[in-house]
Order: structure tokens, then C-alpha cells, then sequence
């Protein structure tokens, strides 16, 4: 009876707003929403590749001594992104199951949740990172470049906010399938800081700090275009009501039992940065820190497409459990990891070929002229590992998508903070390889973590499929 009373419940909910398009291709054809899921992301994640290499070029024409301060402040940028992507990875896997399962208000309740959390959750980054990253970016060795550091680093910090609400909105959109407005936003975002950037910077005189400011209006226009979508206009699936709030212990769970791990995840990422930078710095100097802090900037725009893929496998994955159909995750999963490795293998080719014309561009400047050839020999060395990367990220997404953040945490841990700086130390220094072995790390840790990636979730879903046989 309770079953059935449920059952009309949510029928009656979902009846209350017609489906959209989005809603419509994320319980349709996997490999279909894939595609039409992905596109979108993939374009935006362009642009936004765009940005990061033209922000990079502003940087640059301020010298060596520039990118190697935003290499400082990057894993704290990075901690920022990741809180708010795990918690927005966390709202759209258990939106898009709730979606799956036709529970309409359940993902309604999750977005209201989201946003809650995300303004609590912001207060608590803010403040510390703001007051204190003088005494920060000196300790971990900035050296000559903590004035550039916290001149830059203090601006973001005041802003994370905006980075925090665009991350939690574009996930509500994409949660609910529509990957098309989400992109709006985010191109619309990078678009203006490409042309903000040389204002602020050059034409203000406001110098590395210009950049940070570019970087923060850009956020505020995306967060107000997207902000007027979901609480104003109103015309998202996904609705709104903050009045009638009430924290749901359960709903908090299950947003936090994907996007915690998934925060961890990226949290180990910036971690590892932090030691990276100082294991670099060991044997490279500050130099060495900028090559690294260009140089995977180059890395981060190459595996974007992945990215974007990674995006909708958690919604269609997200969907396709929500309405236990497990046959669907499994050609959703296998499907994705085609397309990201024919377009990681043509980057990484194209990459290699034209590394030294890549270096060139960050290099121009007369400060930064003598680490041309040892960014050259960084991006051929690092894009070895980018036709494995969609085998560890679209099934770290797989596992996100199906409520299991574990998992995705646990490899991205091994991969991260133990196989990345253990394999960099031994090659750098047992090796005798100094900064080449960190590169040469950087590749071997990449790849063994993928293939672990990769196995466990095709083993997750042959025992999924085994329960539907039988």
C-alpha cells in the first residue's frame, strides 16, 4: 500500500511540470545522450581551454616570476573548484537518479539542499585562505614571488563565492540534462575574461592582480545569467522553494556520499600540487615551477573533451541507475571511452608535433624566454599519458553517476598522493632524473592509476549485470 502511495506520489509530482528536452535524452538512448550531452560541454570546455591559454599568455608577458606565483596560488584556486565541483558532482548524480526514478520533488528538495550547503561551505573557505595567504605562500616556498602570490590569491579568495555558485548551478543544469544552457553560461564566462584580461592587466596597470579580476567578473556575469535561470525565470525542470526549507538528513547524505569523495578526489589533486611544487622546486627552483604551472595548464586544457564527456556520464549513468537499467550504463561507459580516446590521441599527437611552437607562445616574453626548452620537453613528455586519461575519469564519473563516490575516490587517491609523488621522488632522485623524472612520474603514476580505474568499474558492472540475469 505505502509502495503504491509513493508510486502516485511522484507521478503526481513529475506531472506537475512537463519534461524538457534534457530531461527527454537523459532517460532516452545512452549512446545518443552522450552525444548530445557531451557536445555542449565539450564546446564550452573549449572556450574555456581558450581562456586558460590566453590568461596563461597575459601571465606570461609579466615573466617567469608571474607564473610562478599563480603556480602557488593555483592548488588553493584548485581547492575552490573542487569543493564546489564535488558538491555539485554530488547534486546532479542523485538529481539525475531521482530523475531516473520519475521522483520529481526529490530533486527538486536535492537542489534547494545543494545551495544551501554551498553557501555554508563557502563561508568556512573564505575567510582563513583571505586573512592569512601571506604567512600561507611564504610557507610553502614562494620565496620572491609571495607578493605576486598573495596579490593575486587574495583577489580569488574574496570572490570564491562566484566560483562556487557557477560550479553548483552548471551541476543543477546538467543534473537535469540540460547541457546546452550550462554551456551558455560557462562560454559566455570565458569568452568575457579572454577579453577582460589584457584590460585589467596591462591597460589598468593592475598586473597579476588584473588577471584575478578578470576572473571574478567574468564568474559574476555567468552567476547572474544562471542565477536569473533557476530562482527567477524559473523555467528549468528542476524548482525552487526556499521557504518552506527543511534539512533532510537523508538527502544530505546522499549529495554527500558522492560529493565528498568527489571533492577528496580533487582535494587530492591540489594536494599533490602543493608537493609537487615542492618536490620541483628541490630540483628545478621557482624555474621549474613555472614550466610545471605553464606547462600542465596545457595538460588541463588538453584532457577538457574528457571532461566534458565526464559530465554527462555522471547524468546519463545517474539516470540509467535511478531507473535500474544497467544495461544502459554499461554501453553509456564503454561508449564514452571511445570517443574520449580517438580526440585524447589526436591532442596528444598534435601536442607532441607542436610542442615547441606551444612553449613559444608562453615564452615570448624576454623574462620567460630561458625555460623555453624545458617546456618543450614537458608537454612532449606529459602528453604521453592523454589517450589513457578517458579510462580513469569516465569510470571515476561511472561511479559518481551510480551514487558510489568511494570508489572514484579511492583510485584517484592511489593515483594522486601516492603513486604521483612517490613515482616523481624515486625518478627524480633514486633515478638521478632531477626535473625530467618528476615529468617522467607524473606519466607512469597517470597511467597505472587509469588502468586500476578503468578494471574496477567494468567489474563493478559485470556483477550489476549478473543481479538483473538472474
Amino acid at each position: 500500500m505505502n509502495n503504491k502511495l509513493s508510486k502516485k506520489g511522484t507521478s503526481d509530482a513529475l506531472s506537475q511540470k512537463k519534461e524538457t528536452k534534457g530531461v527527454e535524452t537523459l532517460l532516452g538512448d545512452p549512446k545518443k545522450a552522450i552525444i548530445k550531452l557531451s557536445l555542449p560541454m565539450i564546446a564550452a570546455m573549449s572556450v574555456q581551454a581558450i581562456y586558460n591559454l590566453a590568461d596563461a599568455i597575459w601571465v606570461s608577458g609579466l615573466g617567469a616570476d608571474a607564473l610562478a606565483a599563480i603556480g602557488f596560488v593555483f592548488p588553493f584556486f584548485f581547492l575552490a573548484m573542487a569543493l564546489s565541483n564535488g558538491l555539485g558532482v554530488g547534486a546532479g548524480s542523485a538529481i539525475s537518479r531521482r530523475l531516473g526514478a520519475r521522483d520529481k520533488s526529490g530533486a527538486d528538495n536535492v537542489a534547494v539542499h545543494a545551495i544551501m550547503i554551498m553557501l555554508l561551505t563557502t563561508a568556512v573557505f573564505t575567510i582563513p585562505l583571505f586573512a592569512f595567504a601571506h604567512e600561507i605562500f611564504a610557507s610553502i616556498g614562494a620565496g620572491k614571488t609571495v607578493g605576486m602570490a598573495v596579490a593575486y590569491g587574495q583577489v580569488i579568495f574574496a570572490g570564491s563565492i562566484l566560483i562556487f555558485f557557477t560550479n553548483i548551478a552548471n551541476a543543477i543544469l546538467r543534473g537535469e540534462g540540460d547541457a546546452r544552457r550550462a554551456m551558455y553560461a560557462m562560454a559566455l564566462g570565458a569568452g568575457l575574461n579572454i577579453v577582460l584580461d589584457p584590460v585589467f592587466i596591462y591597460t589598468f596597470g593592475l598586473g597579476i592582480a588584473g588577471a584575478a579580476w578578470a576572473t571574478l567578473i567574468s564568474l559574476g556575469v555567468s552567476s547572474i545569467i544562471m542565477l536569473n535561470w533557476l530562482l527567477f525565470k524559473k523555467d528549468t525542470y528542476v524548482s525552487f522553494s526556499f521557504s518552506d526549507f527543511k534539512c533532510n538528513k537523508d538527502i544530505v547524505m546522499d549529495i554527500f556520499r558522492v560529493g565528498l569523495p568527489s571533492s577528496v578526489m580533487m582535494l587530492s589533486m591540489s594536494f599533490t600540487m602543493l608537493v609537487m611544487n615542492v618536490i620541483i622546486v628541490m630540483v628545478g627552483g621557482t624555474d621549474g615551477v613555472a614550466i610545471y604551472s605553464a606547462g600542465w595548464r596545457v595538460a588541463s586544457i588538453a584532457v577538457m573533451p574528457t571532461m566534458g564527456i565526464a559530465t554527462a556520464v555522471v547524468s546519463v549513468t545517474g539516470a540509467a541507475f535511478g531507473a535500474r537499467s544497467f544495461r544502459k550504463v554499461s554501453i553509456a561507459h564503454i561508449y564514452a571511452i571511445k570517443i574520449g580516446l580517438m580526440i585524447e590521441t589526436a591532442i596528444a599527437v598534435a601536442t607532441f608535433i607542436f610542442a615547441p611552437q606551444i612553449a613559444a607562445v608562453f615564452t615570448q616574453a624576454e623574462g620567460a624566454a630561458h625555460i623555453a626548452l624545458g617546456l618543450t620537453l614537458f608537454l612532449r613528455i606529459i602528453c604521453l599519458f592523454y589517450p589513457t586519461i578517458s579510462f580513469g575519469m569516465l569510470s571515476s564519473s561511472l561511479f559518481q553517476g551510480a551514487g558510489r563516490g568511494i570508489p572514484a575516490l579511492l583510485v584517484t587517491v592511489l593515483r594522486t598522493l601516492v603513486l604521483t609523488p612517490l613515482l616523481a621522488a624515486v625518478f627524480a632522485f633514486n633515478l638521478e632524473l632531477e626535473l625530467v623524472g618528476v615529468w617522467w612520474g607524473l606519466v607512469v603514476a597517470n597511467t597505472i592509476g587509469t588502468a586500476v580505474a578503468f578494471s574496477w568499474a567494468r567489474i563493478y558492472i559485470s556483477g550489476l549485470m549478473k543481479t538483473t540475469i538472474h
